[in-house]
C-alpha cells in the first residue's frame, strides 16, 4: 500500500510543482531524460538479467501489437459511424492504441505485484510497446498527418534508444553472474524510477481548450481502460487459458492510461493536440480509479 501512497504524493507532486511555476517549464523534459538515460536502462539491466526465458514471452510481446491491431479495427469503424475526421481517427488508434506501460505501468506494477514482476512489464514495455510507436504508431501519425518517417528513421530511433541498449546488453550477459556491487548500484539507480516518473507525469498534466469532440474522448477512453484489456483478458484467459504472474502483469499493462509520448507524437504531427491531451490527462487521473480494479479482476 505504501508503494501506490509514494506514487499518488508524486503525482500530486508534478501537479503541484507546474501550478505553483517553482519548476521551469523546460523542467520535465530534463526529469524525462534521466529516466529514459539513467532510470530505465538501470532496471532493464537489473531485472532483465533475472530474465528466464519461456514460451509466456511471446504472448507478453504480442499484447502491445493486438492492443495496437483492435484500436485501428474499432476506431476505422467508429469513425464510420460516428463520421469522425481523419485527423481525429488518427489520434485516436495512436493514443488509444497505445499504452504508458513504462512511466505509469512500471511504477504500478511494483505497488501492485512487488518488484520481482517488473521483469515482465519491462518485457511489454521495451520489446513491445516502444516497438509498436517506433514502427506503427509513428506510421499511422504519418499516414493520418500526410507525411511519414523513413524506414532509416525508423531503425535509427530504435537501435539508438537507451533503454533498448541496455536490454540487448542484459540478454548477452545472462550466462554471467553481476557482482554484488553491480547489483547495488543499478538497484538505486533503478529505485528514482517510480518517483521521479510520476513526477513527471503529473507536471505534464495539463488539458486541452475547447473544441473538443467528446464522442471522441470518451470513446478513446473507454477503448482504452476498459475495452481493450477486456478483449485481451477474453483472449488470454478464456481461449488460450494462460495463467501466471508473467500473463496477469501483461495483462495489467494492457490497462495502463495512453502513453504520453503518443500524445507528444499526435501533436508533433498536427494531430488534435487538444484531443491528445485530453486523452493523455483523463486517462492517467481515471487510472488511479480503473488499475485497482483491474488488479481485482485479475
Amino acid at each position: 500500500m505504501y508503494n501506490l501512497v509514494l506514487l499518488i504524493v508524486c503525482f500530486l507532486a508534478g501537479v503541484l510543482l507546474r501550478w505553483s511555476g517553482r519548476m521551469p517549464e523546460g523542467g520535465a523534459s530534463v526529469l524525462n531524460s534521466f529516466i529514459i538515460t539513467i532510470s530505465l536502462p538501470a532496471i532493464t539491466l537489473l531485472h532483465i538479467h533475472e530474465l528466464r526465458l519461456g514460451g509466456e514471452m511471446l504472448f507478453m510481446v504480442a499484447m502491445p501489437w493486438l492492443h495496437f491491431g483492435l484500436a485501428v479495427v474499432f476506431f476505422l469503424l467508429l469513425s464510420r459511424m460516428c463520421g469522425f475526421s481523419r485527423s481525429v481517427t488518427g489520434v485516436l488508434i495512436l493514443c488509444a492504441g497505445l499504452g504508458n506501460t513504462s512511466f505509469v505501468g512500471l511504477p504500478m506494477i511494483e505497488a501492485f505485484y512487488g518488484r520481482e514482476a517488473l521483469v515482465h512489464g519491462i518485457v511489454v514495455d521495451q520489446l513491445g510497446s516502444f516497438l509498436v510507436l517506433s514502427i506503427a504508431g509513428i506510421s499511422v501519425a504519418g499516414i493520418y498527418s500526410g507525411g511519414g518517417p523513413s524506414v532509416q528513421d525508423i531503425a535509427r530511433s530504435i537501435v539508438t534508444f537507451p533503454p533498448f541498449i541496455a536490454m540487448v546488453i542484459a540478454l548477452g550477459l545472462l550466462p554471467f553472474e553481476y557482482p554484488l556491487w553491480l547489483t547495488a548500484v543499478l538497484q538505486r539507480l533503478g529505485d528514482t524510477l517510480a518517483p521521479i516518473a510520476l513526477v513527471s507525469v503529473g507536471f505534464q498534466l495539463h488539458t486541452g481548450r475547447g473544441g473538443l469532440d467528446r464522442r471522441a474522448l470518451f470513446s478513446g477512453l473507454l477503448f482504452k481502460l476498459v475495452l481493450a484489456p477486456f478483449m485481451l483478458m477474453l483472449l488470454y484467459r478464456g481461449m488460450f487459458g494462460l495463467e501466471g504472474v508473467a500473463v496477469e502483469v501483461t495483462l495489467f499493462e494492457a490497462a495502463m492510461p495512453p502513453m504520453i509520448t503518443a500524445g507528444i507524437v499526435a501533436e508533433q504531427y498536427g494531430l488534435e493536440p487538444g484531443l491528445a491531451n485530453m486523452l493523455v490527462a483523463g486517462g492517467i487521473l481515471l487510472s488511479f480509479v480503473t488499475l485497482p480494479l483491474w488488479v481485482m479482476m485479475l
